[in-house]
């Protein structure tokens, strides 16, 4: 397989676009940012509209209003929470922002809320000046419950979508931003005599933060996430990252065994700067979080070693000096992973970056020959799942009881595995795996191969496995053709595992004088193969016996 033919990333696994759109409509901050629309809609407790500050934000008494609204008067962070909401629906264009209304009318509702304020709730009233008034997009009607709504046109799912991937933008470029604290360092100098920051006096290097730097440094966490997802049968499933692992992936050198202090701390650093982001992204739905312990983050804060430097190694597995931490110790220094949600959403992002990300299901309408060069990189359930979709799709072409389709589509995977190429070993070794797939109406496909050199030995074994009556027994040099082949599929895609160890000794024990034979084998891979047996084989007689195999099969 060429570099070119193989995928840049692993395939993933993603829900439907319906069900996506429905998680992403379930996810916190877009679910308040729609309730908050709908609020806008019937104008706030007064009817004409919500007035809004300079940049679209809430004025004080209706950032109040707003978080009685979303029912979130018992939450210490309430204000904040019903800002973002707010804030989310202006991003996303849910809302959209009038600074031409009428400025009386705008003053008059200020005015308005200000007086219930006082009155209501004893807080005084707010100084903040209205510059617009914020209304529901007509665009939206349906999905904020305005004339389009129930009863009219539902918006499409990609439609949903495209407004979550939004409102997702605005919040990942927020979480790439220090704090007001973090900043205060390269602002202080910039304060003037009158209170006023002097753009020019301000040092960027006080801060400690390189806007490309800081964003990249979230991209990498992202798509480190997404690499374990598509690659860990048990993140997809649902299990969790712990932090120290995501943060030593974006830090530790490749090939460092025992990372240094100052790498350690690095990794401490990387961990506390992602557990703020995450705790920003997860009301969007794009992952799940279990925040650092605040006991850890406190100690921090007082000046004491930053979790991860000394309690957890940079696999997140043990500590540094080699003693193993219990699960419970792990999942103290936080845990995550991306939801289905955000997997598509990280995909979607990889994609406008030029990135190769495909999805299983993207092979459906493919040819056999692109089948068979993109399985060995996919997980077991995702090469069932995308094999499965693809004779579906064959099956249905030729009607309702898709025989016609299987017997077509069997006899195209077995054409895409001929050939002597380099690569040829680990097709045939896919079209196996597809084949294991097929129904009982792909049997005259396999039948027709039979006396194939390449593929007569597979159609045997498939016959065999299937209980098939009348199955000729292989000749001896279609054995050991099939067995060069195999190891040779094997040693491509896996290495040279202990697995293959055993295979080899148990060949060389079943067949005496097994390299005398073997190295007439007409494979193109007859010689590597055999120095790889003589590599991997304990026996050191019988280690040298194959690379003298070897040696002769290079020279014919």
């Amino acid at each position: 397989m060429t570099g070119d033919d193989r995928p840049t990333l692993p395939p993933v696994r993603l829900p439907s676009d319906a069900e996506l759109a429905r998680d992403a409509l379930a996810a916190p901050l877009l679910a308040r940012a729609v309730e908050l629309t709908r609020w806008a809609r019937a104008g706030g407790s007064a009817g004409a509209g919500i007035p809004v500050g300079a940049g679209g934000e809430l004025l004080a008494q209706q950032l109040k209003e707003a978080a009685a609204h979303l029912g979130l008067t018992e939450d210490e962070e309430a204000p904040a929470l019903a800002a973002d909401a707010w804030n989310f629906a202006v991003d996303t264009g849910l809302l959209v922002i009038d600074e031409d209304a009428d400025d009386d009318e705008a003053d008059e509702e200020a005015g308005e809320q200000a007086d219930a304020g006082a009155t209501g709730d004893g807080t005084a009233p707010s100084s903040d000046e209205p510059v617009g008034v914020a209304t529901p997009d007509e665009e939206f009607d349906s999905l904020t419950g305005g004339p389009g709504g129930p009863g009219g046109s539902v918006p499409a799912p990609d439609e949903i979508l495209e407004l979550w991937r939004t409102g997702l933008e605005t919040v990942l470029a927020d979480a790439a931003t220090p704090s007001f604290e973090e900043l205060l360092g390269g602002i202080e100098g910039a304060i003037g005599e009158n209170g006023e920051i002097d753009p020019d006096a301000i040092d960027l290097d006080a801060m400690d933060w390189n806007p490309e730097e800081e964003t990249e440094a979230l991209d990498s966490a992202l798509g480190n996430l997404y690499l374990l997802t598509a690659t860990d049968p048990a993140i997809a499933a649902g299990s969790m990252v712990p932090l120290p692992v995501l943060a030593a992936s974006m830090t530790v050198p490749d090939g460092m065994e025992e990372p240094t202090d100052e790498v350690l701390e690095e990794v401490s650093t990387a961990m506390m700067r992602l557990d703020e982001q995450f705790r920003m992204l997860e009301p969007t739905g794009l992952v799940a979080y279990q925040p650092v312990d605040e006991a850890l983050t406190r100690e921090a804060a007082e000046g004491e070693e930053a979790p991860g430097a000394d309690d957890v190694s940079a696999d997140g597995a043990g500590s540094a000096d080699g003693a193993d931490l219990d699960e419970e110790d792990v999942t103290r220094y936080g845990m995550v992973r991306l939801t289905p949600l955000g997997l598509y959403g990280v995909r979607e992002r990889m994609r406008e970056a030029g990135l190769d990300v495909p999805a299983v299901g993207d092979l459906a309408d493919a040819g056999a020959d692109k089948l068979l060069a993109a399985l060995p990189v996919y997980t077991e359930e995702n090469a069932r799942s995308e094999i499965q979709t693809w004779f579906a799709a064959r099956a249905t072409a030729e009607g309702a009881d898709g025989a016609g389709g299987t017997t077509a589509a069997a006899r195209e995977l077995l054409a895409a595995a001929r050939g002597t190429d380099e690569a040829a070993p680990v097709r045939r070794l896919a079209c196996q795996q597809a084949l294991s797939l097929a129904g009982p109406e792909a049997e005259p496909a396999l039948r027709e191969v039979l006396e194939d050199r390449q593929l007569g030995g597979l159609a045997r074994v498939w016959l065999a496995e299937r209980g098939a009556a009348d199955v000729p027994q292989p000749d001896e040099e279609m054995v050991f053709w099939l067995t060069i082949d195999t190891i040779a599929a094997q040693v491509a895609t896996a290495g040279e595992p202990d697995e293959l160890r055993e295979l080899v000794r148990d060949l060389v024990d079943q067949h005496a004088g097994f390299f005398d034979k073997a190295w007439r084998v007409e494979h193109p891979a007859t010689g590597d193969v055999l120095e790889t047996m003589g590599r991997v084989h304990p026996d050191k007689r019988v280690a040298k016996d194959a690379r003298k195999a070897a040696f002769k099969a290079r020279s014919r």
